[in-house]
């Protein structure tokens, strides 16, 4: 592992929040906030099973809140029952929510459709009693490879009501990646669609299910459901493919939902970018759906009038928990979106955003940056330019936020008035551990602010030490929360060692490095696989990104180190100008530039060694930079691994460098 880091992030701007917004807060002022966190600090037992039994509509009450006895294992509510689904859905039927439009669903091409909370219970009910028909029972694993939809979230949510374990797997990823996920959770069902549509684009689906189902280990599916998504043409093996329409043909609009043990898991997700074999993250029932619903009320500040949109895709965790499960049993009003922001045009967010009155608007800084380019390139798509006038709230998630990304945002999407809430969690997470609470916060560009309540962090060193203020180090969760992995699926000792090594003294490791300010807000620095050693100085990549992102000419940046044998690594910078694509000449004078920008602003141990321009980040489909990748090209390798997961895979062929 890396050890601490010497750079320490400096933000002097604050932003308080508004005496409006404290007003009708879920969670209003500091005291508040205080409170609640005091409350889980000196009593967390007393604390969670409140929170259980005020939020959640048990089967069967538990008894138990936390069982350590087989730590890093742990235990919630494991004596208690209940149903997702019937948290999701039914609860709404009778508090009033029935006939509220639960999903907008907004389609590549613009067509839009709505359904209520009601529609969409039938909807689920009818997709489970078509499983039942088919013989799935409990305990069972269903692999779902489908376009962002309302049909992703209505199987999601179908496996769910029976106890069927899902593993949603993202659409843009390889057929040898979804072969591997079939076969590693020995999977008994894929629900896939036709084609999917992305930028005007229809991509197949069901063929990349027809080729990994002809490799080894994938004899246990008895079954490939299809949504007819765009009425492509598909190869249809008779004894095996059923169109979800004819499962749903004919069956009863309610659905007894089957009572699961808390600790039930709820669903398998693969971590992206991982190498070797996938790892399955496994969630519970009962402690994820949980925290996922309060962090919905309370980092999102949802109320009934609002309309949320979360631009993640469902094949994420961040469209897990807020789109499908958490915010749903929140019973907010939700936009689901097919397409990407670039089609038809870089003002598409903005259009939607206005045509339905959207008031949370929660996307990636990578998705930020792209868009600050395009509006400087192109001023008709400038935010400005649409009635933004509903949002109230603006979220960051994925990556850490530059600084003068989120002032951009702020500023020019928010109009000045809406706090921007900056979250840090993960897929092993389940939801929010690091975030401002938008009605107690104060807020600092580019910081992801405070632990929750009931999430106890530090920052340590390589033995598990606390560090001091202003000191970089490793990042941990000291204390267990309802919403963690419980393990990697099928592989417990990879779980152990992964998240609770020795030298972590039992706190999870996050794998992030972090520093907290003299205020005791937390700022990522990156992976600690990100982390540089620059002449023995331990550098933050974020912090030089950050510092390149807030120079005038600079639209996005990433940094990484390729091997140096004097300095031990030397720092690469990948930058994309908000003009033109430099020729030569340009390219040099402005390489210097940068260079003098970042020994002004950071000090001169971290200026790039290469600078090498291009057009657009390579990026995964979720928004995520592959820095991985940009790594083999700052060696001047070819890159030779799968690509197939990036959005635009041609980028590592367009950087010129390195000057």
């Amino acid at each position: 592992m890396s050890g601490t880091i010497d750079s320490i992030l400096v933000e002097n701007r604050v932003f308080e929040p508004t005496a409006d917004f404290i007003a009708q807060a879920a969670v209003p002022g500091m005291d508040a906030y205080r409170a609640l966190y005091d409350e889980a600090r000196d009593d967390p037992d007393g604390f969670w099973a409140r929170m259980a039994r005020e939020q959640l509509l048990w089967r069967k009450p538990f008894t138990r809140v936390l069982d350590e006895s087989d730590a890093p294992f742990y235990r919630w509510f494991d004596d208690g029952e209940l149903n997702v689904s019937e948290n999701c859905l039914d609860v709404h039927l009778s508090n009033g929510n029935a006939e509220k439009t639960a999903l907008i669903f907004e389609a590549d091409d613009g067509t839009v459709q709505k359904v209520s909370f009601r529609q969409l219970h039938a909807r689920v009910c009818r997709i489970a009693n078509g499983l039942k028909s088919l013989g799935y029972k409990k305990g069972e694993r269903v692999i779902i490879y489908l376009p962002m939809s309302i049909e992703a979230i209505a199987c999601m949510q179908a496996c769910a009501r029976l106890g069927l374990i899902h593993s949603v797997v993202f659409g843009g990823f390889s057929t040898k990646s979804l072969h591997q996920r079939i076969v590693d959770v020995q999977a008994s069902l894929v629900i896939t669609a036709d084609e999917q549509m992305r930028g005007g684009r229809a991509i197949p689906l069901k063929a990349a299910v027809d080729t990994a189902l002809t490799e080894e280990g994938t004899d246990l599916v008895r079954h490939v459901l299809v949504y007819r998504r765009s009425g492509g043409q598909v190869t249809w093996h008779a004894d095996r493919d059923i169109w979800l329409h004819d499962i749903e043909a004919g069956q009863a609009d309610t659905c007894e939902p089957v009572a699961v043990g808390a600790e039930h898991p709820l669903f398998i997700l693969y971590t992206s970018g991982s190498t070797g074999k996938p790892k399955g993250v496994q969630h519970s029932s009962g402690g994820y759906l949980l925290w996922a619903k309060l962090t919905s009320q309370w980092v999102f500040d949802a109320k009934p009038e609002d309309v949320f949109w979360c631009t993640a895709d469902v094949g994420w965790v961040t469209g897990h928990t807020y789109i499908t499960y958490g915010t749903m049993a929140a019973g907010l009003t939700q936009i689901v979106f097919e397409g990407v922001p670039s089609y038809p045009d870089s003002g598409r967010f903005w259009k939607m955003i206005e045509r339905h009155k959207v008031s949370i608007f929660y996307t990636a800084p990578t998705a930020i940056r792209s868009l600050i380019k395009a509006a400087s390139a192109d001023p008709a798509v400038h935010p400005s330019n649409y009635d933004l006038s509903s949002l109230r709230l603006l979220g960051s998630v994925g990556e850490p936020i530059n600084p003068e990304a989120w002032m951009w945002y702020h500023e020019n999407v928010g109009g000045a008035r809406c706090p921007v809430i900056d979250t840090w969690w993960q897929t092993e997470t389940g939801g929010h551990i690091l975030a401002p609470l938008p009605g107690a916060t104060p807020l600092k560009p580019g910081s992801c602010t405070l632990p929750l309540p009931g999430i106890s962090v530090d920052v340590v060193d390589e033995s598990g030490q606390s560090l001091p203020d202003g000191r970089g180090g490793f990042l941990v969760i000291t204390r267990p929360w309802p919403a963690m992995i419980r393990t990697v699926w099928g592989d417990a000792d990879r779980y152990a060692n992964s998240y609770f090594p020795p030298e972590m003294q039992g706190f999870y490791l996050a794998g992030d490095s972090a520093q907290r300010d003299s205020d005791g807000y937390y700022w990522i620095m990156g992976r600690t696989d990100d982390v540089l050693s620059v002449s023995g100085h331990r550098l933050g990549g974020t912090e030089i990104e950050s510092t390149l992102v807030a120079h005038e000419q600079v639209a996005e940046a990433a940094i990484v180190g390729r091997p140096d044998p004097v300095s031990g690594e030397a720092i690469v910078a990948f930058i994309i100008l908000k003009g033109d694509l430099p020729d030569e000449t340009q390219a040099i004078a402005i390489a210097g530039q940068l260079r003098d920008w970042v020994a002004r602003e950071v000090g001169p141990i971290a200026k790039p060694r290469d600078i090498w321009f291009g057009n657009a980040l390579p990026k995964t489909r979720s928004g995520k930079i592959m820095r991985r990748l940009l790594k083999i090209v700052a060696q001047g390798e070819e890159v030779t691994q799968d690509t197939s997961t990036l959005e635009n895979p041609d980028t590592l062929k367009q950087f010129r460098g390195a000057y």
